[in-house]
C-alpha cells in the first residue's frame, strides 16, 4: 500500500487496490498454491487493480503512466526489498506538521499500524465515528495540500518525532496487549514496531528519546513468552518464569535505557521497564520515575500507572486514593482503571466493593484473555468470602 500511495497520491485509492487484491488472493491461492513472493504477488496484483480503477474512471492519466513504467504488464513479479523504505516514507508523509498532531498519530495507526479503526478510536479513548472523519480529514488534507511523499531533510527530522515515536509506541502496546484480538500478544505489530525504531534510530543517532522507546519496547518484549501460561492464561508479572525470559533483549534494553536518560517521557519508562526485570524491584524508585513522567506527560494513564507503583511502594489505600481521584473522567470507560481498583480494594479486605469493580472491569474488557483472567479473580474472591458472600 505504502508503494502505490507513493505513486498515486490517493490513500483511498491505494488502499482499495490492496483490499481487491488480498480478496483475490484468497480465492486463488488455495486454489493455484502459494506464489513463491506473495509481498510482491500482492504488490503487482494491486497494481494492476489500481490501472484498472483509473482506467474506468478515465483520470490521473500522469499517474497512470508512473504505474506503468513502475510496474510494466506482464513483468515478472516485481522484489519487494523497496517496501521498508516505501513504508518508512509514507511514516514520514503521515506525521507532516501540516496536520494536527492527533491526525498525525492516528492516520499512521490506521494506514501502517495494522490497526482498524476501532482500534484506534480505543488508543485515543473517542468513538469509532469521531475517529473516522478525522481520518478522512486527514487524508483530504494531505492530498489537497500535496504534501510531499519522501523522508524529510535532517532539519525537519525533529518536528515530526514526537508523533513517530508515539506511533511506534501505540503500535508496539496494541501488540502486546490486544484490544480485541483472540490473543493477548500479536507478535507482528511488536516485532515491526521494533523494527521500525532501529531503523529510524540509524536516521537519528543522537536522539535519546528513540533510544528510550527501543529500550522500553525490548524490555517489554523480552517478557512475551512468560506472558500466557499453556492453557493461553494471562500471567502477571510477579507470577511469571522469569526463566522464560529473554536476556538478550533484557541486556540491549537495559544498555539503552541507561543511555536514555530521564529528559524525554519514553526514557522515563524506560528506566521503569529495567526495574521491572530487576531481581528485586525498588518501588520507592518507580514512584520517583512516575513523578518524573507525570511532569513529561501529565495524563490520567500516567498517574493510573504511578498509583499501581505507589500501592507497591506505600500499601494499597495509597494507590486507592489515587485511582479514586482518576474516576468520571476520561477512563471512567476504561477497563483496567475499574481492574486496577478491583486489586487494591481487595488487596484492603473490601471484598464486596472489589466484587463490583471487577464486574465494570469484565464488562469494559475486549480481549477474551482479559476477561477470562477478571473471571478467575471473581472466583478466586468468590471462594475466599465464603458461602455467605
Amino acid at each position: 500500500m505504502a508503494t502505490l500511495i507513493r505513486v498515486l497520491g490517493d490513500f483511498d485509492l491505494a488502499e482499495d487496490a490492496v483490499q481487491e487484491a488480498f480478496a483475490i488472493a484468497v480465492e486463488r491461492w488455495p486454489r493455484d498454491g502459494l506464489p513463491d513472493n506473495p509481498g510482491a504477488w500482492i504488490t503487482h496484483t494491486a497494481r494492476n487493480r489500481a490501472i484498472d480503477r483509473l482506467r474506468r474512471e478515465r483520470r490521473y492519466e500522469e499517474k497512470l503512466r508512473e504505474l506503468e513504467l513502475m510496474m510494466p504488464a506482464g513483468a515478472a513479479d516485481p522484489p519487494d526489498t523497496s517496501l521498508p523504505d516505501d513504508r518508512l516514507r509514507l511514516f514520514f508523509t503521515c506525521c507532516h506538521p501540516a496536520l494536527a498532531p492527533e491526525a498525525q498519530v492516528a492516520l499512521t495507526l490506521r494506514t501502517l499500524g495494522g490497526l482498524s479503526t476501532p482500534e484506534v478510536a480505543r488508543a485515543f479513548l473517542i468513538g469509532e465515528r469521531t475517529m473516522q472523519q478525522r481520518l478522512v480529514r486527514a487524508k483530504r488534507k494531505i492530498r489537497d495540500a500535496n504534501i510531499p511523499y519522501r523522508v524529510p531533510p535532517d532539519h525537519e527530522l525533529p518536528d515530526r518525532l514526537h508523533s513517530l515515536l508515539k506511533v511506534l509506541y501505540l503500535i508496539f502496546n496494541e501488540g502486546y496487549l490486544a484490544a480485541e484480538a483472540d490473543t493477548v500478544l500479536r507478535s507482528e505489530l511488536c516485532d515491526e514496531a521494533i523494527r521500525l525504531a532501529r531503523l529510524l534510530g540509524t536516521l537519528m543517532p543522537d536522539e535519546r528519546e528513540v533510544r528510550g522507546l527501543l529500550a522500553l519496547m525490548l524490555l517489554h518484549n523480552s517478557r512475551r513468552d512468560a506472558r500466557v501460561d499453556a492453557d493461553g492464561h494471562i500471567v502477571v508479572l510477579h507470577e511469571q518464569d522469569r526463566s522464560a525470559w529473554h536476556a538478550d533483549e533484557i541486556a540491549e534494553g537495559v544498555r539503552l535505557a541507561t543511555g536514555a536518560g530521564d529528559d524525554g517521557p519514553y526514557g522515563v519508562q524506560a528506566a521503569i521497564a529495567a526495574e521491572h526485570v530487576a531481581a528485586v524491584t525498588d518501588w520507592k524508585r518507580v514512584v520517583m520515575l512516575y513523578a518524573r513522567l507525570a511532569e513529561l506527560d501529565p495524563s490520567p494513564m500516567v498517574a493510573l500507572n504511578g498509583a499501581v507503583a505507589m500501592s507497591m511502594a506505600a500499601g494499597p489505600g495509597a494507590g486507592l486514593e489515587i485511582v479514586d481521584q482518576l474516576r468520571g473522567g476520561r477512563l471512567e470507560d476504561y477497563h483496567l482503571l475499574h481492574a486496577t481498583r478491583a486489586d487494591l480494594l481487595r488487596r484492603l479486605g473490601r471484598d464486596d466493593e472489589a466484587a463490583a469493580a471487577y464486574r465494570r472491569a469484565h464488562e469494559l474488557a475486549g480481549n477474551p484473555a482479559e476477561r477470562a483472567f477478571l473471571e478467575r479473580r471473581l472466583r478466586e474472591l468468590s471462594r475466599s468470602r465464603g458461602p455467605s458472600g
